[in-house]
Order: C-alpha cells, then structure tokens, then sequence
C-alpha cells in the first residue's frame, strides 16, 4: 500500500505568489477600488512589509488586494531560511530556529527539521507542526550531526555527536563533558513541492508514485530532484538501484538513507506517528508546472559530489556469498582471470600491513552489480551500479562486509578511505560552485536591470559521510567550505549521516580517475562513503519580454 501525500511544486507556489489581477487592475492603480495609493506610497509600504516576520506579513497580505499585491512583489522569487540551536532543551532549541526561520516574510510550502538523538522525536514534530501548521509538509528526521546557521550567534556550525554513555554505567560521571551530545536541531523552511511516502518495501509503488505525481503536475514522469530519507532498519540499495534505473540522467537525487523520521503529507490527511519505523522512505519531491506562465522563471538544481575514498588492488570476484539476515555477507573470492580462491583473513592482513598506519582508514569494496529491473509489468532493462559495502574482518577464506546484495560472479574492488584525496576533491568541488557562481552573477543575455534579472543561488543542502573530517562541537571544517565561502549568505543546512545518498553520473575506475561516461563499467554510485553531497538551488528567472521577441525572430 502507498499513499498519495501530494503537495506543490516550487514553481506552483509562485505562480500563486504573483498578484492575477494586473497592476493597473490593482486598488492604487487606477482600478479595483481601494486607498488609490500613489507609486511613492507603495514603494513606503513595499519598505514596512519586506520588515514584517512571516506570521505578520501573512495577515498584513490579507488586508486587501493592494497589500496582497505588494506582498507578491517582495516574495516573487523562490526562498529559503534556516537555523540551528544547540540549546539542550527541545522547547528552547524549536523556539530558537523557529524564530529565527520566520524572523522574515516567507511563506512555508515545506520544512525539514534534523534533531539530535536525545531529543524525542515525536515531541520535535509536534512542535514544528503547530509552528507551522499542518498544512505545511514537515520532514523531521534524527541525525547524528547537523550543519547550518546558529540562530543564537548567527555563526556557521558544523556539529557531529558521539553516543551519550550508559546512564546505569558506573563510570558515567567520567563523561561529563559529553553533556551537549546529540541536543540540537537544524530547521530549513522553503517553497518545495510534495511528499511522497511507502510502506512495508514496496519499491515499485514508491517509484510509480514518484513519478506518478511528477507527470501530473508537470506533464513528465521524472522530476527534476528527489531529497529522500530512508528508515536505518531497511536496506535502501535496492531502491536506489531501481529508482536510479527509472529516472533519466537528468533527476538529481539526495539524502539520508539510514534515518529515523516523522512527517506530515501538508492536507492532514496522513502522519507519519506512532511506530517511528513504519514507513521505509519518504521522498520531497521536485517536478516542473506544466501550467505556469511565461513570466516565471525556472528552479534549477546542482549535484557537487566530494569523495575520500581510493580504488586500490587487482579486480576480484565473488565466488561464493552467505547472508545473515539483512546485516553482513561472507563472501568468498578470487583474483579476475585466475581459479584461486582467495585467504579472506590473510588478505586482509596484507592489506593492514600495506597501508599507512600514521592515518586510520575505514575499508570497503566496491561492488559493480548488474541487475535486471522492472516495475509492475514493465520491463526497465539491466542497469549496472557500483554499491559500497563497509568490511568488517576475515574469517577463514571468507571476507565479512556490511549489508547483502551481493552475488555470485560480481566483481569489486578494495577501497579505503584518504583524507588526502577528500581534501582535494573538495577543492575542486569549490571551484565548482566558483564556476556556479560566476554564472550566477551574469545578467540574462547580457541585459543590464536589477536583481530581479539575475540568476541567484537561493540554497544549499548538506549531506555528509559521518565517517569523514571534521572535530567535535562545531568546529569548522571541509564539509561546508566549499558551498559557504562561494555564497556566505545564502542560507544552508545539512546533516551528518552513515551515508550519503547522491546520485553522480562520474564513474571511477581502478585509478580514481574519473571514466567517460559512456565507460559504464564499474556503474554509477547512488550511495555514498566518506563523502559529502552538495544540493545548491538556484532561480533562473524569465526572459524579458524583449528578449523572447528577439529569439523568436
């Protein structure tokens, strides 16, 4: 069974935004009645309006059709606010970033909220729900860090959590530095479009539904992002794989897949309460307006993909694989071309031995599987995908990883986590988004206006590998750098989490060089280790008239 948790697309919510009636059919305009505001005394109210907090600035937009008019002009672009608390009481910590999110005019469509573990989880949607109201549909998710703007301080934090030791643990009071660990919450509200959720794994309702949604509101079966949150009890890989193999290149795709979270559908027709892992996944999800107007620009979306992870060792294949349950695999293998069967713990030593101990490095294999795929009836054809699986150790001739899936005759190869090679591929990830910059800052087909003419990079989402950089308690560090020094007022949030979802169309082959993409041997990653995924949103607004004109001759 799946549920239809629809909701509006960025680009509906601003065909709302903007006033139907024209200016001069406006109260002040010379039509509709009303005060007969001059131009200069709504340019003065368009002044006292931008300065309202959002709860103010709704009722203020409701007066009449002249100030609802106004209000439409000072939101005409898509926006999003953020704020964090570390504040170790929920009430205060919700107060803070809700506060500090609806400090301007805005006008909720959807909202995120990551918490620390120590926080109750029902409570913190509960909260945010009655903020915002149930219209709204709200996301909240436990995390084990959180990335965003102190409402408090206004200083940019990047904050990881350790476990709190056992309360009946005698050695507890040892620990009491850790008092701050995992109380805090990062909150992001903005104008995105529906929720879609499933239940009890049922993979191909949650595609169709997906793309369900996206050809009714856009005319289109895939949509242009998907952010999703997975339930950490259930195995996203096979979604991903499927979900991957369904959408063109063109659909970026993000998130947390091993998650616990709560959400509201927006029309209070569904909860996600009670059981906190009812549900496997639930997806926001990004598709055009096939009924918007011309004067509206387009929500664009950028992937940046930051990874510490290296290919070394010869190409081997698994012969033989054991699962337990949904948790580990033993796996037996050998090297490619050669009838051997590998010594799994000895060559595990090897490996430890090789490597340089001055650096802890986390290992895995990357598997390359290739699967058929179908939804319902319809035949999707094979897709090939690279999957990480962590190693936890040897035993026998066997190597013991995290997770199943695995077959018999697929081929991996050993990675290990670099600091090194994360540090330089987030340089390369802020020249990037130098690159998005620049674009951003260039006037549409050189004409010269005001803001309104630009494009702008309006928000940025975070998901990072809990594993990778970073130190305790807010210290700064390469996870944010990329995206907060190219745009240091552009509103962010992220969390740390197990892994990444990121959907990358770069593959890497046994060097770490990056392949053509027509080179789909080792497949496309979808979920990532020791990484960070950038989502930056930026708005492209129309063509002025005279330009459209100009084209078309």
């Amino acid at each position: 069974m799946a549920y239809n948790l629809t909701g509006r697309h960025p680009t509906v919510i601003k065909a709302q935004w903007n006033c139907n009636l024209e200016m001069e059919n406006c109260p002040g305009r010379g039509g509709g009645g009303g005060g007969g505001l001059s131009v200069v005394n709504e340019d003065v109210m368009q002044n006292i309006l931008a300065r309202l907090p959002a709860l103010s600035f709704a009722s203020a937009a409701c007066v009449n059709k002249t100030w609802n008019c106004v209000a439409n002009q000072i939101l005409s672009r898509p926006k999003l606010a953020s704020a964090l608390s570390l504040n170790r009481s929920l009430h205060v910590a919700a107060k803070e970033v809700l506060d500090k999110v609806l400090s301007e005019p805005i006008r909720p469509h959807f909202a995120i909220a990551c918490i620390g573990s120590e926080f109750n989880l029902e409570e913190a949607h509960q909260l945010i729900t009655e903020k915002l109201g149930r219209g709204t549909p709200i996301v909240t998710s436990s995390a084990c860090g959180i990335i965003g703007v102190d409402g408090p301080t206004n200083e940019l934090r990047e904050v990881k959590w350790e476990y709190m030791p056992d309360e009946n643990d005698p050695h507890c009071q040892e620990y009491n530095w850790f008092s701050n660990v995992n109380r805090g919450i990062v909150l992001v509200v903005g104008y995105l479009p529906g929720l879609r959720g499933t239940k009890e794994a049922m993979v191909d309702k949650f595609v169709m539904d997906i793309m369900d949604y996206s050809e009714s509101v856009s005319g289109y079966t895939s949509p242009a992002n998907i952010i999703m949150f997975g339930d950490r009890l259930i195995d996203m890989k096979p979604v991903l794989a499927k979900l991957d193999c369904a959408m063109p290149e063109e659909t970026i795709i993000v998130g947390d897949p091993k998650g616990c979270f709560l959400f509201g559908n927006g029309d209070d027709s569904l909860n996600g309460w009670g059981d906190l892992y009812f549900f496997d996944a639930v997806a926001l999800v990004f598709a055009g307006d096939k009924e918007k107007s011309p004067g509206i620009g387009e929500i664009e979306f950028h992937l940046k993909l930051s990874t510490g992870v290296v290919p070394f060792g010869p190409q081997l294949n698994a012969v033989s694989v054991i699962e337990n349950n949904s948790e580990f695999s033993w796996l037996s293998a050998r090297v490619e071309g050669h009838d051997g069967i590998l010594d799994g713990q000895g060559l595990l030593d090897d490996i430890n031995d090789m490597m340089d101990h001055a650096e802890v490095r986390d290992l895995y294999i990357g598997v390359t599987q290739q699967r058929e795929f179908s939804i319902g009836s319809e035949n999707l054809g094979s897709a090939t995908s690279l999957t990480f699986y962590e190693v936890i150790g040897g035993e026998n001739d066997c190597i013991v990883v995290a997770g199943v899936g695995i077959k018999p005759g697929d081929a991996f190869l050993f990675y290990h986590s670099d600091s090194i090679t994360a540090t330089s591929s987030s340089d390369n990830i802020h020249e990037e988004f130098e690159d998005l910059k620049a674009d951003s800052n260039c006037t549409i087909l050189g004409h010269v206006g005001d803001q309104s003419d630009q494009t702008e990079v309006f928000g940025g989402f975070i998901f990072s590998c809990y594993s990778l950089g970073g130190t305790y308690f807010g210290c700064p560090n390469l996870n944010t750098a990329p995206f907060s020094l190219n745009f240091p007022n552009v509103p962010l949030a992220g969390v740390f989490c197990g892994e990444a979802i990121g959907r990358d169309s770069s593959y890497l082959s046994s060097e770490g060089e990056e392949e053509d993409e027509e080179d789909q041997s080792f497949g496309r990653c979808c979920l990532h280790v020791y990484s960070t995924v950038y989502l930056a949103m930026s708005y492209v607004p129309a063509l002025p008239e005279h330009c459209v004109s100009h084209m078309m001759l």
